[in-house]
């Protein structure tokens, strides 16, 4: 190697120092090799304590090859030739290196690996991400591993991604690796904004993606985490609640349909057990039996955390189910009671006022 090659690899060994970058050569044994068979001699690139490696396409004797200065032993021309062969290797490697530097490019081995191959790391994006995400939740849904409205606030937030790309980026996609607080601000912006949600709203599309990004820095699309020193400000809500005697009021209401009635009765019932829609929807009637007082009780699991509860049924809640055991929904379907979707509670839930 003459001298400009020399101060070129010495210059570069000054850069990559800060980097926790390295190149080394290695012997690698091949399968099923017999006695006095040659090694494969490899190159091995680690950045940040992650490797890549590669074939140098050429081969050493095990007892000919120096393990701490990475080249053959020898002096003959052609053991000057490959370890000349070799260092060369190396600086293109270094070389690789440094443009991916001045590019202002992220650094990985297999950046630094496909940069001095010429070939084109993989990209991966964030909608692909969040794709690859909703369709495996898809299928967890239909198994009843998660409930089908935490799958629709992915969906939102896929279409939102989306639509805050075209509209900023005036682009399809987004490389996840060029995802920082820029972006992450931007997109908090445009909720706030074009989407009109308030903060509360504007932060849960910010935690899912938040989780979006922890997925691709477990399949290693990126090294870094974009929302690293990120936080988020949450504003309180203040719930009100109804008091004994507005229940009284909705329990004795009378209403001009059986549609509005079940959804008082089905809202008192979760107001009598403390059971959210989703429990009330999926319990059975098997599900309630005798305690060790002798009374009723419901014991059943949470769907969302899986914890088993066990719950005292009181007079009104008893009365409900008694009302609706015999419905022709309940029977066939194997349920307590005759629930309609949550959308479809809320919707006709509206006319159900406190006088």
């Amino acid at each position: 190697m003459n001298e400009t090659a020399k101060l070129f690899l010495f210059n570069l060994n000054v850069i990559v120092m800060k980097t926790n970058f390295s190149v080394l050569f290695f012997l690698k044994k091949p399968k099923n090799s017999t006695k006095g068979a040659v090694y494969f001699i490899f190159l091995r690139i680690t950045v940040d304590g992650v490797r890549a490696e590669m074939s140098t396409s050429r081969n050493c004797e095990p007892e000919r090859w120096n393990a701490k200065a990475g080249k053959v032993i020898g002096t003959k021309e052609d053991v000057k030739t490959l370890n000349a062969y070799l260092e060369n290797m190396k600086a293109e490697v270094y070389a690789a290196h440094s443009q991916l530097s001045v590019d202002g490019a992220e650094i990985t081995a297999d950046s630094v690996k496909c940069k001095f191959l010429g070939k084109e790391e993989k990209a991966h994006t964030i909608l692909e991400a969040i794709k690859t995400h909703n369709e495996k939740m898809k299928a967890l849904v239909e198994k009843e591993e998660y409930a089908p409205g935490t799958l629709r606030r992915f969906e939102v937030l896929e279409r939102h991604v989306e639509e805050f790309i075209a509209a900023k980026y005036n682009r399809t996609d987004f490389n996840v690796k060029r995802i920082d607080h820029e972006f992450i601000d931007g997109f908090d912006f445009y909720l706030h904004t074009v989407k009109e949600n308030d903060t509360n709203t504007a932060n849960k599309h910010i935690k899912n993606l938040k989780k979006i990004v922890s997925i691709c820095r477990k399949y290693k699309w990126i090294s870094t985490d974009p929302f690293f020193g990120h936080t988020l400000k949450s504003k309180p809500v203040h719930r009100e609640f109804l008091t004994a005697d507005e229940l009284q009021k909705i329990t004795q209401k009378r209403f001009t349909t059986d549609r509005l009635s079940q959804v008082r009765d089905f809202f008192l019932f979760s107001c009598y057990t403390g059971l959210s829609y989703a429990d009330v929807q999926k319990l059975k009637l098997a599900d309630v039996s005798i305690g060790v007082d002798g009374e009723r009780w419901i014991f059943t699991y949470r769907k969302k955390t899986d914890t088993r509860v066990a719950i005292p049924l009181l007079p009104i809640a008893a009365s409900i189910l008694d009302k609706y055991k015999d419905h022709p929904y309940c029977l066939p379907n194997n349920r307590a009671l005759p629930i309609s979707s949550n959308q479809k509670m809320n919707e006709y839930r509206a006319p159900v006022k406190v006088a």
